[in-house]
């Protein structure tokens, strides 16, 4: 059987989900975990389920806030047979549980990284603000002049073409120069030819070659320098650097009302704070003290310790009187 992680906060239309095939997901902020959540309210290394027979156990892995199988905390690696169907809490975030017969996802390692950007991108959309990739001219005869990148796999144009997407008047730059690319959480230039070339971060590039544009570079177009801005990425590496935001005990995080529809908690919370812009929806204060709950176990305790009781008194009388 295979287990499905589906990712039950943010804003998106549908939730996201990853399928494995392994004996280990981690799950939690750093880059390096199979889920990898962009919440200051998650640790960098929060929880893991594990493979153990045909069961998988989830298991705290020493996090700030904890970790839930609905209502109840796990204790610190304690671990906890999960089913089908489950709601797990890491941090702010509400996840859902499915073992099931399913198509492991390809390429784990991009899809995580997807997932992330994926839910970066909502929560700024949530807070209005734009989740494209900005590519701005600095210098030049159209200094000044922007492209949005916000589609993925789709070439964008750059050249002296007045229907490019980004048409610069350059007397030194072919009809198609280059060509502009974002693929999963990179940008890229393809040089189409042109007569002049292209120098990306002061090394030329060939004829019809395709190349990833690192950050902070400058892409050199005839007369003309060009840089980018990758909002999404920035916000995650800022998540990343976060310390453990602390949750507050008084706090009630409800979990997601229905299956199939992504809830309104919090996602980005650190990030979105820094800018200035307001924080997504706060998780609610309960309006009174904890719920108490009594299992059939916890009558069977209860019963027991006044019998004992009752005979410790019982026996204190007697010596009392035989004395």
């Amino acid at each position: 059987m295979a287990l499905t992680i589906i990712v039950r906060s943010g804003e998106g239309k549908s939730p996201s989900r990853i399928t494995f095939d392994a004996p280990r997901v981690v799950i939690g902020r750093g880059e390096g975990c199979e889920v990898r959540l962009p919440d200051a309210s998650v640790s960098h290394r929060h929880a893991s389920i594990r493979q153990r027979g045909a069961e998988y156990i989830v298991l705290d892995e020493g996090s700030a806030n904890g970790t839930f199988v609905g209502p109840v905390r796990l204790s610190p690696q304690a671990p906890r047979v999960l089913t089908d169907g489950d709601l797990v809490r890491i941090g702010r975030v509400w996840l859902e549980i499915r073992i099931e017969q399913a198509v492991p996802t390809a390429n784990v390692q991009v899809a995580t990284r997807e997932l992330a950007l994926a839910l970066v991108a909502q929560a700024l959309a949530a807070q209005g603000e734009s989740a494209a990739i900005r590519v701005k001219i600095t210098e030049g005869p159209s200094s000044g002049t922007e492209l949005l990148i916000d589609t993925f796999d789709r070439p964008y144009t750059v050249g002296r073409l007045p229907s490019a997407d980004l048409h610069i008047d350059d007397a030194d730059l072919s009809r198609r120069h280059v060509e502009l690319f974002r693929r999963g959480d990179r940008l890229f230039i393809r040089d189409l030819g042109s007569k002049n070339g292209s120098e990306l971060g002061g090394r030329h590039m060939n004829a019809g070659e395709e190349a990833p544009w690192p950050k902070g570079e400058t892409l050199a177009i005839g007369q003309t320098k060009i840089v980018y801005e990758d909002p999404v990425g920035e916000a995650l590496e800022e998540i990343d650097r976060a310390a453990d935001e602390k949750i507050d005990e008084s706090e009630l995080i409800d979990p997601p009302k229905g299956i199939g529809t992504a809830t309104e908690t919090t996602v980005l919370t650190t990030a979105t704070a820094r800018r200035g812009a307001p924080v997504t929806q706060r998780p609610r204060r309960a309006a009174s003290g904890p719920a108490v709950g009594w299992t059939a176990t916890d009558v069977v305790v209860a019963i027991l310790a006044v019998a004992v009781l009752a005979l410790s008194i019982g026996g204190l009388v007697w010596l009392m009187r035989s004395g």
